[in-house]
């Protein structure tokens, strides 16, 4: 998958022949999978698309479970990493229309992550009927409501709804131009481009009418660009920390 090696050369030099190795076959999981689904991919056929012995897999992850999870976890590091790139190029990355556009984007680009948000059952099997009312799809909301709170305080977003409700009805829409696509006919379908775009625009209306300066816009941006920053380092490093403790403790225990 393009994406995922591109993850690869992103990590850098310093990335250890065993965190390689766990790329590697992070990359033949997420390519089995779009081709055959999550029910018919084994472990033999990641092993074997990948080039190592099945039981090498089983150094860095107890379970396939576990497996696909970081498989997931790598796409959505992936995605975080083009968001902060967006709002370097752009401020207006930081607002509540520049983000969620280019969520929309970053998941139409990233097939697994997709088949995640809308529940794909035959791309994910019995992961995608477990992948929403967890404790991880709730922090990712307490995460996304901390970030409209800091919008609403910046004047980015109007407050006459609340934030729970806010959060409803950005997540109907943003879920919903996911959803609908799949009922509409081929003479209704758009492009990714123009499907994010329509996004925003619904999205828009949630936006105060006057214009925001471009000093403010810069606070936000440059804030907001701090935060993911922060984040997303602590998640890498996390995932990789992550991956080469795991084969560490294993084979140290094998010994």
């Amino acid at each position: 998958m393009a994406q995922q090696n591109q993850t690869n050369k992103t990590s850098g030099p310093e990335v250890s022949r065993r965190v390689a190795r766990a790329y590697r076959i992070l990359d033949a999981a997420g390519e089995l999978t779009l081709r055959w689904g999550y029910q018919k991919t084994t472990l033999e056929d990641i092993s074997r698309q990948a080039g190592v012995a099945k039981a090498t897999i089983y150094l860095h992850w107890k379970t396939r479970e576990e497996l696909f999870e970081a498989l997931m976890r790598r796409e959505k590091l992936a995605m975080g990493a083009e968001m902060i790139q967006h709002i370097q190029d752009d401020p207006e990355g930081a607002t509540l229309r520049g983000m969620l556009k280019q969520s929309a984007l970053g998941v139409l680009k990233r097939p697994l992550l997709k088949a995640l948000l809308l529940s794909d059952v035959q791309v994910l099997g019995k992961m995608a009927q477990s992948s929403h009312r967890t404790e991880s799809y709730r922090e990712r909301l307490t995460g996304f409501t901390t970030y409209l709170e800091f919008l609403r305080a910046c004047g980015l977003v109007r407050t006459d709804l609340s934030i729970k409700e806010q959060v409803y009805t950005l997540s109907a829409i943003f879920i919903g131009f996911f959803l609908v696509a799949l009922w509409m006919p081929d003479e209704y379908q758009f492009s990714d481009e123009a499907l994010a775009e329509l996004m925003a625009r619904a999205i828009h209306s949630l936006e105060p009418e006057n214009n925001v300066s471009a000093a403010t816009l810069e606070h936000v941006s440059h804030r907001f660009l701090r935060y993911l920053e922060y984040s997303l380092t602590q998640a890498q490093a996390q995932f990789q920390s992550e991956l080469e403790a795991e084969q560490s403790r294993r084979e140290e225990n094998s010994k």
